[in-house]
């Protein structure tokens, strides 16, 4: 019924030009719905049409040229749209609309909950992966580890899902004490367990000590029961030292050496999610404008900081894989709150270790069971050092950049559920799972996921370790300058590659099980360099 009020759905003719790929003004007919926005000229021969969803809208500036009226429509992906609307009250008039329906809040008014495709239906089954899922997958969680739903109506953690997994001699009562003592209740929980030789990664927030320094024995013996007696666990704390000690004078803390003396703290500073987005931000608009100089644009990036935050994610994800794979010590990461940074060095040191993570479908698998989030910055994140990963490391992962490419567009404005609301709690509440479809199933369809394969993929079982050198970092064009020229030639020269790796694999008569690429190691240099020199800005 609100969206009946608010929509203006209707036709106007309209003059419009993206920047900065198309400068060419084209005249033709603008219709906005209840929730896309399209543009289509009025040429008979290579017509040009341009579909937008409401909610990749960002922001939308409005001004006055002669007795006409132009808006500006910035989007989240980082296109922009200039429309030319003829009358300056027509030209109000859409865009009130536009702002009023991109901005609607109500989840069960959003599209995937009016997505209906011929080729899929809505079925009881929907997602990859959840914990009870991975840990009948790992063997090894078997004997001390088990399936807690102490959390099943929401109540001991509203962030967390209804199960998690914790240590087999934990009851739920002790897990209900530790949540208690933890900000927002996220006690600490298992993200993963190393395929060989059994250590752990947990995740949770800070302890909730307070200035009195007050203790729960519950937790202690929650992360007491993650090592024996005679091990060694470390706990990455994502804050600066100094930080730590400040928060003790709002309520939280660390771990104190006393009581957790079987676990060694280690700080690493992190900024926290909103330093994130204004580096994002900047990052932006310092992409956006094609006006600059060289100087000028390499000095905008530089303030950005953009590329320091994911120097930054690597490094602490690296020391994660350091003490789980050649320490063999489990680890214990968490910051203050235990969500965005958290996740993200938890996501990033399970790539790195975990050859399953690597794949297409393991890769999904991790995104839902660690990190469902709504449009975070962070996520971001996480996709940009994943990329960097994938540049680095060009045999290493079963996808493309064209995967991630697609994930950062699909979390910001999606035809699917999957990216919907902040936790598994809220999706239920809204009915996601039976009412929308699931992106990552849909990914995972025959002929949509070789358009995601990279052509270049070997699986090895060990650990990839990316350089955190300032010059083995690089701005992610494919993504902050995907409108531009130069990153539409990088896609058509991947293409290229994409060829002639599977004529080469034709003509020789082998195929990725047989191990062609390592088989015939003369003929893949060419091809990693030639994907090394692609990425080169």
């Amino acid at each position: 019924e609100t969206r009946r009020k608010m929509k203006r759905t209707g036709k106007t003719a309209a003059q419009a030009q993206t920047r900065p790929t198309r400068k060419i003004k084209s005249l033709g007919t603008l219709c906005v719905t209840s929730h896309h926005l399209l543009f289509s000229d009025r040429k008979d021969e290579a017509s040009w049409q341009l579909l937008i969803l409401l909610k990749n809208i960002d922001a939308i500036e409005k001004r006055a040229v002669g007795s006409s009226g132009t808006i500006t429509i910035k989007c989240k992906d980082l296109l922009v749209l200039q429309l030319e609307i003829p009358g300056m009250e027509e030209c109000l008039n859409i865009a009130s609309s536009i702002e009023a329906l991109s901005s609607l809040e109500s989840v069960t008014e959003m599209y995937p909950f009016f997505y209906r495709p011929s080729h899929l239906t809505l079925s009881g089954l929907w997602g990859l992966s959840s914990m009870e899922q991975y840990y009948k997958q790992t063997e090894r969680l078997w004997d001390r580890w088990r399936v807690s739903t102490v959390n099943s109506d929401y109540s001991v953690c509203p962030s967390y899902p209804s199960a998690v997994i914790v240590p087999r001699e934990v009851d739920d009562d002790k897990l209900i004490c530790s949540a208690r003592f933890r900000q927002g209740g996220r006690f600490p929980v298992l993200s993963y367990c190393h395929h060989r030789n059994g250590m752990v990664i947990m995740r949770s927030s800070q302890p909730l000590t307070g200035a009195n320094k007050k203790r729960c024995k519950e937790d202690e013996l929650l992360l007491q029961a993650v090592i024996d007696g005679s091990e060694l666990g470390y706990i990455i704390d994502l804050r600066s030292a100094q930080q730590a000690q400040q928060a003790w004078m709002t309520g939280g803390g660390v771990e104190s050496k006393s009581c957790y003396s079987h676990w060694k703290r280690i700080h690493r500073h992190h900024e926290k999610g909103k330093v994130v987005q204004e580096s994002l931000i900047k990052l932006v608009e310092a992409c956006s404008d094609p006006s600059h100089s060289v100087d000028r644009w390499l000095s905008k990036l530089e303030n950005s900081k953009w590329l320091s935050h994911v120097h930054s994610a690597l490094s602490t994800a690296g020391l994660v894989v350091e003490c789980v794979e050649r320490d063999c010590h489990s680890v214990l990461v968490h910051g203050s709150e235990g969500t965005d940074n958290t996740l993200l060095m938890s996501s990033l040191a399970q790539l790195i270790l975990d050859p399953t993570s690597r794949t297409v479908t393991g890769f999904l698998c991790l995104l839902e069971r660690e990190w469902i989030q709504q449009e975070c910055p962070s996520f971001l994140l996480l996709l940009d050092c994943v990329w960097q990963v994938w540049r680095q490391f060009p045999l290493a992962l079963e996808f493309s950049e064209a995967l991630l490419l697609r994930l950062a567009q699909e979390v910001y404005a999606s035809n699917y559920g999957t990216f919907l609301c902040n936790s598994e709690q809220e999706r239920c509440a809204a009915g996601v799972k039976e009412n929308t479809h699931c992106l990552f199933q849909s990914l995972l369809r025959p002929d949509i996921e070789e358009q995601y394969l990279n052509p270049l993929y070997e699986p090895t079982d060990l650990a990839i370790w990316p350089s955190v050198h300032p010059q083995s970092l690089q701005l992610w064009t494919g993504l902050f300058l995907r409108w531009t020229e130069y990153a539409q030639n990088m896609e058509e020269a991947r293409e290229e590659v994409w060829s002639i790796v599977k004529e080469h694999r034709e003509q020789a008569g082998h195929d990725r099980t047989n191990n062609m690429l390592s088989t015939h190691c003369d003929t893949l240099t060419p091809f990693e360099n030639l994907m090394d020199e692609l990425t080169i800005l």
